[in-house]
């Protein structure tokens, strides 16, 4: 996890978007769990695999929102603007990247042979985790953006003066 902040910390120049992008994960994993109760297995080994794999989907999908909000509000939007203008944009590409995997998975996930039943727990914790993670950061993200850069403008105003 201290790789992939630290990766993404570099190329954005900032700490607190890496952090954005990177709560999504636990969403990912609730929703692998969830997953797996739905279905009736146990967590394996092989389900902290799918988690791994995971991650790595869902650390993507908030990357592409954030990295093209940035690259509005370098274009002269706000940054209310240029998430919203994220949200609208990346939404097909982010859901599209979701069923498609989720319906990929679907095979391997309803399998019943004997063979299949070694790697169901790792498609169960892609499959659902995806699902859920995705449906969670479509909103968190930018709501977290918004946040940040409230934040942010908060602390770089110049001092309100007090008339009395």
């Amino acid at each position: 996890m201290m790789m992939i902040y630290l990766l993404l910390a570099i190329p954005f120049r900032s700490y607190s978007q890496p952090a954005i992008i990177m709560i999504s994960i636990p969403f990912g994993m609730i929703g692998a769990i969830i997953g797996h109760v739905m279905m009736g297995y146990s967590l394996s080994i092989m389900s902290l695999f799918g988690v791994v794999a995971l991650s790595g989907v869902v650390v993507n999908d908030s990357l592409v929102m954030i990295d093209f909000a940035n690259r509005r509000c370098r274009e002269g939007m706000t940054p209310h603007d240029a998430i919203l203008a994220a949200g609208v944009q990346r939404f097909r590409p982010i859901l599209l990247t979701t069923l498609t995997t989720f319906c990929g998975l679907g095979p391997m996930i309803f399998e019943t042979s004997r063979q299949a039943r070694f790697l169901i727990p790792m498609a169960i914790s892609l499959g659902f985790g995806i699902l859920f993670a995705t449906l969670i950061a479509l909103i968190l993200v930018p709501v977290l953006y918004m946040v940040v850069e409230d934040f942010r403008s908060q602390h770089h105003a110049p001092p309100r003066r007090i008339d009395s």
